[in-house]
């Protein structure tokens, strides 16, 4: 059997993935007839049958559903090799960190001070991203080390805890709920999260598809304010944050959050070692302040 190619897993993964030859030559820019030989000959070469066809639908076989995993690794991992190699022969190599924009606990400038004396640092560079985009840019070689809030999609990452912290919910100070001094996830019933899933399932209910989720926390926070949508905000943002139309309220039965440091399980890189070393320790003198600060107030 002949290995396989990038371009018959792509076109593999683009229908697999809409059920649809036609929206998938779409999303492929080009023709049906050419994807349909590609499967079929994708499907003589493997001698499985990896799409059920009828004239109403396309399904995946079992073995399809098999080969759409292992494709969409292989190819998260070409794109990944692809991306490193174009990094690491740069004129100027950097250390790329992943984050979402204020979600770091106020831990950033902390770590990025540690950072910088430590021997092996290269210029950082940060790589700002939504929500939740943070392990895939990792796994896609955009970036080398990331700040992540738990849950997560781990796959393919090594990781360490830096902070862990209540998470509040952000409602507009007009809510009737606003008026009261505890919640828990059931009285959130009816109000939906920033990516359109019910508020009551909690934070890592999924979303509608087709709902997409607004760029920025100042998006954010200005649907709080109108009433629109309701927001987990971990204390850390909360704090950042403060502003007239937006009440925070704890959730009796919402699970902490916890921000962690993530990096590529086969990192062999100096700098990426140097970088988590000051995470952990900039999290552990913050933590180490914090029990300082509280027992200097109950004594």
């Amino acid at each position: 059997m002949n290995d396989l190619e990038v371009r018959q897993l792509r076109y593999f993964v683009a229908v697999a993935e809409e059920l649809h030859f036609g929206r998938a030559a779409d999303r492929l820019g080009m023709a049906q007839p050419p994807l349909s030989r590609t499967i079929r000959d994708l499907e003589r070469q493997l001698g499985v049958t990896l799409f059920e066809r009828t004239t109403r639908q396309v399904k995946l076989t079992g073995a399809g559903e098999v080969l759409l995993r292992d494709a969409r690794t292989a190819l998260e991992a070409v794109t990944a090799a692809a991306h490193r190699a174009r990094h690491a022969g740069s004129a100027s190599p950097r250390l790329r960190i992943a984050l979402k924009a204020d979600i770091d606990g106020g831990l950033l400038p902390q770590i990025l001070d540690a950072y910088g004396t430590d021997p092996a640092a290269l210029p950082a560079e940060l790589v700002l991203g939504g929500f939740g985009a943070q392990p895939q840019a990792v796994r896609d070689g955009l970036a080398d080390v990331a700040l992540v809030l738990h849950p997560v999609d781990d796959r393919g990452l090594d990781g360490a805890p830096l902070l862990t912290e209540p998470v509040l919910v952000a409602m507009a100070a007009t809510d009737p709920l606003a008026a009261r001094t505890q919640l828990c996830l059931a009285d959130l019933a009816g109000r939906s999260l920033p990516n359109g899933a019910p508020a009551d399932d909690g934070p890592t209910s999924l979303p509608p598809p087709g709902v997409a989720t607004p760029a920025n926390l100042s998006e954010i926070f200005s649907l709080v304010e109108t009433g629109s949508i309701v927001f987990f905000a971990p204390v850390s943002v909360a704090r950042r944050y403060p502003r007239p139309g937006v009440a925070y309220r704890p959730v009796s039965d919402l699970p902490d959050c916890t921000l962690a440091v993530a990096w590529p399980q086969d990192a062999r890189s100096p700098a990426v070692a140097a970088f988590v070393r000051a995470a952990v320790e900039v999290a552990h003198q913050a933590h180490a302040q914090a029990e300082t600060h509280v027992h200097s107030r109950t004594t």
